[in-house]
């Protein structure tokens, strides 16, 4: 039962992260979209801001024993590479 609980805490754990990176990712894409460039300061701030803020939740999960360092990793990892990916096809537009 303990085992079992732990698996769902880490599985939750992993959702919320995940969704955090999910709402980033939709948040720059609508400020590329609608509001600012990539080159533009307040782009930056915002990107800046909130992938700081999540590397601090991983870093809190990751203490916690809820997530592995590597889960957290890859994840940023893969957050980085949509960003990148959105960022470059703005730029083509």
């Amino acid at each position: 039962m303990a085992s079992e609980m732990l698996v769902n805490h880490r599985e939750k754990a992993f959702a919320l992260l995940k969704a955090d990176a999910d709402k980033i990712l939709k948040l720059i894409k609508v400020q590329m979209d609608n509001l600012t460039m990539p080159q533009c300061p307040l782009y930056e701030e915002v990107l800046d801001t909130q992938m700081f803020g999540l590397s601090r939740e991983i870093d809190f999960a990751v203490r916690l024993g809820l997530v592995e360092e590597t889960e957290g990793k890859s994840l940023v990892g893969t957050l980085e590479r949509e960003l990148s990916a959105l960022h470059e096809a703005s730029l083509r537009k």
